[in-house]
């Protein structure tokens, strides 16, 4: 039969104390707790990285088309409301005149849902490229006509 009485062993051969397991289990508990909230942030820190991308995409988007159009964009505030990233996000887009009457300012906001700014942009809109004026050439002289 066995004998489950006191052990009469060295200390090599006896086992962890319930103590002993008690505290290894707290350190682990406290690890593991440590990694979920880093998880945690992590993820909130991806969700908020991915929605300022989003919004400075749809915010460069609505700039280069008023920099890019062929027509002035008219010289004020206007607004307007983008999809992009699966969310709906509010522009609005202020054309400003500089020192130079022929070159614009442009600058874009852009808000979420809630009204609060996730991404400006600002670009300047340069003169209208001169047509080059054709030059009348003479014939040379000594030129036969």
């Amino acid at each position: 039969m066995p004998d489950f009485g006191p052990s009469t062993g060295s200390a090599d051969e006896r086992g962890f104390t319930l103590i002993e397991i008690m505290v290894a289990l707290a350190v682990f508990s406290l690890a593991v707790l440590t990694l979920v909230r880093l998880e945690t942030s992590t993820m909130r820190g991806i969700a908020a990285v991915d929605g300022a991308m989003a919004a400075n995409l749809v915010a460069r988007g609505v700039a280069e088309e008023a920099v890019g159009d062929v027509r002035p964009p008219t010289l004020g505030t206007a607004a307007g409301q983008q999809r992009n990233g699966g969310r709906v996000w509010r522009w609005t887009r202020t054309v400003a005149p500089t020192g130079n009457t022929q070159v614009l300012r442009v600058d874009v906001a852009v808000a979420d849902t809630t009204g609060v700014v996730r991404a400006r942009a600002t670009l300047i809109r340069p003169p209208a490229p001169v047509a080059p004026v054709p030059v009348a050439t003479s014939p040379a002289p000594g030129g036969s006509s």
